[in-house]
């Protein structure tokens, strides 16, 4: 009976026609969610809950953090890794809404034009700003 279902649904899968881009964008949209889901854990965990607390979160907090030179450079891509995971998991959550709701090809085509450009620009300009990061103002 068991076999019989995994065999019916293996057969089903070799006969999808549809956009695969689609099926991969909503596999990423699960992996992606559980990976951030334990990312902001730990930076909530550690930023907010524990030390220095939201209180001590201060400039000079950071400048530490990033120019610890045993650990910055974990924190980088630790921050770039959110960052990524954020904005490519957002990204493609509003793509789902346009592609919903947005009927007229015109306008979903000028509307996801203009998401990916900014999400391009936002994300360049986070990961400029983690990796070029100075200690003076």
């Amino acid at each position: 009976m068991i076999g019989e279902t995994i065999v019916r649904q293996a057969a089903a899968r070799k006969s999808y026609k549809g956009n695969i881009f689609e099926l991969y964008a909503w596999f990423f949209m699960r992996v992606s969610g559980t990976i951030l889901m334990l990312i902001v854990l730990t930076h909530l965990m550690y930023q907010h809950f524990g030390n220095p607390g939201v209180a001590g979160i201060k400039w000079d907090t950071i400048i530490g953090r990033w120019t610890d030179p045993n650990f910055g450079t974990a924190w980088r891509l630790f921050d770039l890794i959110l960052l990524v995971f954020a904005f490519t998991h957002g990204t493609n959550g509003v793509r789902y809404v346009i592609e919903d709701y947005v009927h007229h090809d015109g306008w979903r085509t000028l509307l996801k034009t203009l998401l990916y450009l900014t999400y391009f620009i936002l994300l360049m300009a986070g990961s400029y700003i983690i990796f070029s990061f100075k200690t003076t103002i």
